[in-house]
């Protein structure tokens, strides 16, 4: 049972309730939080709403990349030209997430530290090499968002830490993310697949609901065309053999296996047509 609901207006007040209350959940958009609470698949005493804490709501690039704080939602990132070019690949994600009514509370913070292995999100921010800045009543870290996942809707911060943002730094190249699900519509992923070619040829991938957290594959390569069509079955046993997909309700092991390996080749084919 909820028993207070919180509401700081500032970034201090936010570290301050986080210090002094027990058992408190982060609303941001809440459309992971609120069903769970209703559900009564989870239970906390305090719900501290953010979303009007201005630091959160930034959306700007700056000297270190692209930041976007924990309140800005994804239609933000998809009406916005900050999230064209090499940064495109947010924008393809946050198109596949849900619809847009849910798009419209939802927020890139909120799918990443939600950590749901499916969450369509963090493939493409772990290919742009993504950052989050999490802050607590002991000061500011940094934190890779590659060193972010432990498990299952489990992550690293700690009850009296928040993030605050997350920056990504400038890149050259393209991305593109693809996603399968059982319907057209509201559906999580049943594989979701993020891949960059960076200018200097070099090659990373991210796969969702295919192991206990998000699957990051980078440093590949150097590749120009010819070679990243010849490297294509080399590629597919290098990432097939980093994942760990089971069977469940929404797909089995076997057909997950067989949609990264679809992914992989259906990128390759479209990147060695077009060019980095």
């Amino acid at each position: 049972m909820i028993h207070e609901f919180l509401q700081p207006l500032t970034l201090g007040e936010a570290t301050e309730m986080l210090n002094s209350h027990k058992d408190v959940k982060i609303l941001a958009g809440g459309t992971d939080l609120l069903i769970l609470l209703k559900d009564r698949v989870i239970s906390c005493r305090y719900v501290m709403d953010i979303k009007k804490i201005p630091e959160l709501n930034a959306f700007e690039k700056k000297e270190k990349g692209l930041e976007i704080g924990a309140a800005v939602d994804l239609n933000r990132l998809l009406a916005s030209d900050l999230t064209c070019g090499s940064y495109s690949i947010l924008k393809e994600a946050a198109h596949t997430h849900a619809n847009s009514l849910l798009r419209n509370r939802a927020t890139l913070i909120g799918n990443i530290c939600n950590a749901s292995p499916g969450g369509d999100m963090l493939p493409a921010a772990l290919v742009l090499d993504g950052t989050l800045e999490a802050v607590s009543a002991k000061g500011n870290r940094i934190i890779p968002l590659r060193e972010f996942f432990t498990g299952v809707k489990k992550h690293v911060l700690q009850p009296n830490e928040m993030v605050t943002k997350i920056t990504f730094p400038e890149k050259h190249g393209k991305g593109i993310y693809l996603k399968k699900r059982r319907i057209k519509g509201h559906d999580l992923a049943q594989v979701g697949v993020a891949a960059f070619w960076a200018a200097d040829g070099k090659l990373s991938f991210a796969l969702g609901a295919v192991a206990p957290t998000p699957i990051l594959i980078d440093g590949l390569g150097p590749f120009d065309k010819a070679a990243l069509e010849k490297a294509g079955g080399d590629l597919e046993k290098e990432v097939l053999g980093r994942i760990n997909p089971i069977s469940d309700a929404r797909s089995s092991k076997d057909y997950r296996v067989a949609m990264v390996k679809h992914f992989i080749g259906e990128i390759i084919t479209k990147w060695t047509k077009e060019g980095v």
